[in-house]
């Protein structure tokens, strides 16, 4: 593109994005097209991705395709694969979009459309998807070692090496959350656990496909996984209302737990080729393709924003969704899509063992971060496009809706019981009521926008089919992140014991593997079943140690990166992690403070296990327990970040003063043996 052309079209991409963002921040009461927020988004994300990723590939990563990466250094067949970009983008998407882009924003909806939209657009270009890249970089220059080992060698032995342990253990308690999700979408629901369990023998014959039957053909094996996954979702649908077959596909949450277990165990120890990155890959085609259908859909019938840009809980603290003011609990509760902690784990895992050229590091790292983000404003758009009344009615307890209902009916958000019994017949549901956790609630708002766009188009409506076929998209989205968050706290235990016993630490002895990963899947197993049998539903408990402990493992990240360009001489380009982190420290350690020491006890651990003390309630004590876990977790998760960045400071000053040396450990260089093009 000449140059002339080329600032022309990238002025007005940026002209029509700022134009966007003034429509949603200068609404004041009248009805937004939801094609703004749409606008606003994708606007931001091509902006950045043009410019800012370039800048930092270009001028403070210095990506150099000369250098051969840990795949091709150590191709072993299991973990060690160079692997195409595009499979890669879309093994790597689907690990790291889990719950959070699809849940959080849904949760976050109570405080209004703007605040939430603001984070995820803003936060993921400026924070996380830097993170991302950076920590894929740096681990991609040390043979795909990971955020633990780095920070270990980088910042501090010791300090380090307690890092390595809680990020081990803040990884158990993020794998447990969003297995929990999935557990709760797929219990009782034939359609939906069919659909799933076709996912992985459909994966598995991809993988032959592309690796012994005809290898390199992932146009082949992306068409026939593609159309094998629609059969699935549609043969689904034929089971769950076939009397013989339904009971074969209905589960109860318990046995749930044990299934994703054991398929957390399998996925965990195959090679990646065979199940993992095909299976990964073949999701990614589902997640993608539906996110944009449903942008398309957005812009073919322009539905209007019900939510208001602000609601009335954003200032006073007491939502019925979850009890914090905006400030700062929208900023954990939005986690992934903004920035997340858990992409950097990997990012520092599967991904750089299977990249070919670093070049390919811009796409994955940063690309596959804003495709997120996207994910997450498609989220908050269908939550906020619902009325306020269901929403509210859907994503709240009977006991808090009834606490809350004064502002709701001042707000005007109230809906009949008649209207929700009309809308779940719709949506093939005996009731929507009290539906929390996010997905029920996003899989209707999805389900009103694709219902529209058909019937806009001349075809039937189709409610019941969206609804469901939601509720499989969001399981299988989430999915994806277990098999992948399973083998790298596997890796993440061989490090660990490794020092103590070093063959423990080869990859490719299988009893290392096989002990590792049993081990990792026992440890978030136990937290599942936990939130399983929770009288809370175990969302309510879970998912603010899930945010807190997410944001504490980003801010790790953020320090182990900073310090990193710091020692390899990039100090004056250190503020692209710095800036990031501070924001971080102050949202999350405000937030943990809060959850943990508040004396409301719909907020605090404490003062909520002490509004407990003589109740009569038979689930008394396991509340108790759960809260005081939960104050445990989140302290010892601060306190050791708070070691960690205090020990990062100290090491910035003492290399920047010149005090001392700045030592890199990164991997000796050598050249790839591929030719240009390859």
């Amino acid at each position: 593109m000449q140059p002339l052309a080329s600032l022309l079209v990238w002025s007005g991409i940026s002209v029509l994005g700022a134009s966007a963002f003034g429509v949603l921040a200068l609404s004041r009461g009248e009805t937004v097209n939801a094609a703004w927020l749409l606008t606003a988004a994708v606007c931001t994300y091509a902006v950045g991705y043009r410019f800012y990723s370039k800048f930092l590939a270009s001028r403070v990563f210095g990506l150099d395709d000369r250098r051969a990466t840990p795949a091709e250094r150590f191709n072993n067949g299991r973990d060690y694969v160079p692997t195409n970009k595009w499979v890669l983008f879309g093994h790597h998407f689907a690990a790291i979009a889990g719950a959070g882009p699809l849940v959080g924003p849904v949760l976050a909806a109570q405080f209004g459309f703007l605040p939430g939209t603001l984070w995820l657009v803003i936060g993921v270009v400026l924070g996380g998807a830097v993170q991302d890249f950076v920590i894929l970089f740096c681990s991609l220059r040390r043979d795909g070692k990971s955020l633990g080992q780095m920070a270990k060698e980088e910042v501090n032995p010791a300090a380090g090496a307690t890092a390595m342990l809680a990020v081990l253990f803040i990884m158990i308690i993020l794998l447990a959350v969003l297995a929990l999700i999935v557990v709760n979408a797929l219990k009782a629901s034939p359609w939906g656990l069919f659909t799933i369990a076709c996912t992985i023998p459909i994966a598995l014959l991809m993988g032959w496909w592309m690796k012994r039957w005809r290898p390199g053909s992932v146009g082949e094996a992306s068409a026939v996984g593609a159309v094998l996954l629609l059969g699935a979702l549609v043969a689904g649908g034929w089971v769950a209302g076939q009397p013989h077959l339904a009971p074969l596909f209905t589960h109860s949450a318990t046995a749930l737990t044990w299934m994703m277990m054991g398929y957390g165990f399998i996925a965990s120890v195959l090679p990646v080729w065979m199940l993992l990155c095909p299976r990964d890959y073949l999701s990614t085609f589902l997640k993608i393709t539906t996110i944009l259908v449903l942008a398309i859909a957005i812009l073919v019938i322009l539905p209007p924003l019900r939510m208001p840009a602000l609601t009335p809980f954003a200032s006073l603290g007491e939502g019925p969704v979850f009890a914090g003011k905006l400030f700062p609990f929208a900023f954990i509760t939005i986690a992934c899509g903004a920035i997340s902690g858990f992409h950097s784990l990997v990012a520092s895992g599967t991904t750089p063992k299977m990249i070919a050229r670093e070049s390919d590091a811009r796409l994955i790292g940063y690309g596959g971060m804003l495709m997120e983000s996207f994910v997450g404003v498609m989220a908050m758009i269908a939550a906020c496009t619902l009325d306020p009344g269901v929403y509210f009615a859907m994503n709240t307890t009977p006991a808090a809706l009834a606490q809350a209902s004064q502002v709701l009916g001042q707000a005007g958000f109230v809906v009949t019981p008649d209207f929700m019994r009309e809308l779940a017949a719709r949506m093939g549901e005996t009731t929507l009521l009290a539906r929390s956790g996010g997905a029920p609630s996003l899989a209707v708002g999805i389900a009103q926008i694709f219902a529209g766009a058909t019937s806009v188009l001349g075809g039937k409506t189709l409610d019941a089919l969206w609804y469901h076929f939601a509720i499989m998209f969001e399981a299988l989205f989430i999915l994806t992140t277990i098999d992948t968050g399973t083998r790298v706290g596997r890796f993440m235990l061989q490090e660990i014991v490794g020092h103590v016993w070093p063959r423990f630490a080869e990859t490719s002895w299988y009893p290392s593997v096989i002990a590792s990963s049993a081990l990792v899947v026992a440890g978030w197993g136990y937290f599942l079943y936990q939130g399983v049998v929770d009288p809370l539903g175990g969302i309510n408990s879970l998912w603010p140690l899930f945010g807190i402990s997410n944001q504490l493992l980003a801010a790790v990240a953020l320090c182990v990166g900073t310090t990193i360009l710091i020692k390899m001489g990039r100090g004056r380009f250190a503020w692209v992690t710095a800036a990031p982190l501070a924001w971080l420290v102050t949202v999350t350690m405000t937030a943990g403070w809060q959850k943990v020491f508040s004396a409301d006890p719909r907020l605090g651990f404490l003062a909520h296990a002490a509004s407990l003390a003589g109740s009569a309630n038979p689930d008394t004590a396991r509340l108790i327990f759960n809260d005081r876990l939960n104050t445990f977790v989140a302290l010892l998760f601060m306190t050791i970040v708070t070691v960690l960045i205090v020990t990062s400071l100290r090491e910035w000053w003492l290399v920047l003063s010149r005090r001392k040396t700045a030592v890199v450990h990164e991997a000796p260089y050598v050249e790839t043996g591929y030719a240009t093009g390859d």
